[in-house]
């Protein structure tokens, strides 16, 4: 049986159309993604608490995934450290042929069922942590053995993938299954299929920095101050969250160099 990733893209002769025609039957095909997200929200939210949980005990989650399921993933993780100002090694994303595979496609490096665990194992990677595979097609060898050994050694494993009773769905103890069907140049998952999984990440990641109370309110009171940019944007924060002025969120940031620092001073002297 073929996967649906994989089947004939609804539309033919794509050489054919104009650009306006091009654009919009991909926008109709992109419109289709967030409904299959949300068929899936309830098997988001298993994983969700199983990682919750697990980091609240010390533990890890760690992305594994091969060309552009790999990239979201380590893209993901990557964001975490500034948004949320979390340590680089809580949210861990690997990819199938090393950081030279992020820019440059590594032949073949998806085919080896072994690789990913001996990544993993560089991190000392152990009960208390989370595995989560992310591949469009549900197949990638790289990371059913990923899953595989993660399993035979005891971790909480999860998947991300694009087809339904996949071998990797199989192999993860809490699978995530977003069936988006053809895409719109038939076979290309960086699609429809990526644009599912980069949503199912930015849901996962987030609920598990506010679950772990990095957000108060709705604001990134834990970020990285690394640019002009979010330097103003933390004394927009203090300035909402207590009655200072723009001078006074400004002399509190410079002071302490933390947005959530900076409003427990404030609040603890008026």
């Amino acid at each position: 049986m073929i996967n649906t990733t994989e089947k004939e893209s609804h539309y033919q002769d794509l050489e054919k159309m104009t650009v306006l025609e091009l654009l919009t039957n991909i926008n109709n095909e992109d419109k289709t993604v967030p409904m299959a997200v949300e068929k899936a929200i309830p098997q988001i939210e298993a994983l969700v608490n199983e990682c919750v949980a697990k980091m609240k005990n010390g533990g890890r989650v760690f992305y594994i995934g091969a060309g552009t399921s790999g990239r979201l993933g380590v893209l993901d993780a990557s964001e975490c450290p500034p948004t949320y100002g979390v340590p680089f090694d809580w949210i861990i994303g690997m990819i199938a042929g090393g950081d030279t595979a992020i820019r440059k496609a590594v032949e073949f490096a998806e085919d080896d069922t072994e690789q990913a665990w001996k990544d993993l194992t560089e991190y000392s990677i152990n009960k208390t942590d989370v595995v989560i595979g992310i591949a469009a097609s549900g197949t990638t060898p790289y990371v059913v053995g990923g899953l595989q050994a993660a399993n035979a050694a005891g971790l909480a494993t999860g998947c991300i993938v694009c087809n339904s009773g996949s071998p990797i769905a199989k192999e993860a103890q809490l699978p995530v299954e977003v069936v988006v069907g053809p895409e719109f140049v038939t076979g290309s998952t960086r699609m429809k299929a990526g644009t599912a999984q980069k949503l199912v990440l930015n849901m996962l990641s987030t609920s598990i920095m506010i679950q772990l109370g990095r957000v108060q309110g709705n604001k990134m009171v834990d970020m990285q101050l690394s640019n002009h940019k979010l330097v103003a944007r933390g004394v927009r924060i203090i300035m909402d969250e207590t009655n200072a002025t723009e001078a006074e969120a400004t002399e509190l940031l410079e002071k302490f160099g933390h947005v959530r620092q900076a409003i427990e001073a404030y609040q603890e002297t008026h």
